[in-house]
């Protein structure tokens, strides 16, 4: 592959990756971008879906509880750390806003959850099986989903576009590095699932303790075969042949970081050598399509959390916020009229997103 159509597609990808980041109120730069204007961008990008979300289109609802032993109950007053179960309904998707994309066609899988605490809390999560990400700041997304805007002509991004944002913004680099030496899952069942952004753990006597977070799979990370790189869709039945087994499993596990680690910038990884803690077991019982599953409704808000975890100074977390609130606007006013451009194929890959 040449080197420009190199970094065009994996500039694309990261387009893709997380959702459409604009400022908390709405803006990026005043008079300048709006989180309407980063929404229609995505539906540049992939497309306008009617009645899917905006981002992360093709997916599958599941649902199961999580486990906890109380391993994190000192460092944070949430329920969801106390021992004992707590029910959760989630969804496993690839990023894009096409619900009829190849599974192939990204190399990311994402996982969505939301805890529900018996005292009517709830937590959720939007993860990626990505630990870090390639901008730091909304306008650098936006800059970036531009460049990956396809060409008409050749439904493609235009390479020299996408080479100048990543001569612009070196840390997508070491997003492209990471992607380069991580093939991506042959399931979603196999696939670790990372917060990317920083949060709080706060305990009872309100220390904050700076946190990431991921899932990693009980069962052993294996790589996409050949063989199915060309099949438009296997990830759904997938899952659904391996939950006939069986539950699946995941660790969360809790990466602590150090008063030095930085909290407001998912670019950079934290090290290697940070405390875990693996605050339990997420168990995942059934799957059901999207289209009438229990995720279908849910906006994975990742800033909706409990009393005990809080979110951090990350640009990009009030950025998702406003941008998945729009996206589910926009889905919900699509179906309340009976809207609908087209339907994806049979296989969970129906309406709904992690947004």
């Amino acid at each position: 592959m040449c080197v420009p159509c190199r970094f065009a597609a994996i500039g694309a990808v990261a387009a893709v990756l997380a959702g459409g980041f604009a400022y908390a109120a709405g803006w990026i730069a005043p008079h300048r971008l709006t989180t309407q204007t980063v929404i229609d961008q995505f539906q540049r990008n992939a497309g306008l879906h009617e009645g899917f979300r905006r981002n992360h289109a093709k997916g599958v609802c599941i649902d199961g509880f999580f486990d906890s032993q109380g391993a994190a109950a000192a460092l944070s007053t949430a329920g969801v750390f106390a021992p004992g179960r707590t029910p959760v309904i989630g969804r496993l998707a690839i990023p894009g806003g096409n619900p009829a994309a190849a599974d192939g066609s990204v190399p990311i899988r994402s996982m969505a959850l939301m805890f529900k605490q018996p005292d009517g809390q709830q937590w959720r999560t939007g993860m990626n099986s990505v630990p870090v990400f390639p901008v730091r700041t909304p306008e650098q997304f936006y800059r970036q989903l531009v460049a990956a805007q396809p060409d008409p002509a050749t439904g493609k991004p235009d390479a020299a576009a996408m080479q100048a944002f990543l001569a612009a913004n070196p840390a997508a680099l070491a997003f492209q590095a990471w992607i380069k030496h991580h093939p991506p899952s042959s399931s979603f069942a196999n696939s670790a699932y990372y917060s990317v952004n920083a949060f709080y753990l706060v305990d009872v006597n309100g220390h904050r303790q700076p946190v990431r977070w991921s899932m990693r799979p009980a069962l052993p990370y294996a790589p996409l075969a050949d063989a199915d790189k060309g099949q438009p869709s296997w990830l759904a039945a997938d899952l659904a042949q391996r939950l006939e087994a069986g539950p699946l499993r995941w660790h969360l596990i809790l990466t602590l970081g150090a008063p030095d680690d930085p909290v407001d910038d998912a670019t950079r990884a934290w090290p290697d050598d940070r405390r875990q803690i693996d605050a339990g077991t997420l168990v995942i019982e059934h799957a059901s399509a999207q289209d009438d599953g229990a995720c279908r409704d849910v906006n994975f808000d990742p800033t909706i959390l409990p009393a005990g975890v809080a979110p951090s100074n990350d640009p990009l977390l009030a950025a998702r916020s406003a941008a998945y609130a729009l996206s589910y606007q926009r889905r919900t006013r699509e179906e309340a009229l009976g809207a609908r451009s087209d339907k994806g194929p049979e296989n969970g890959s129906d309406k709904g997103s992690n947004p």
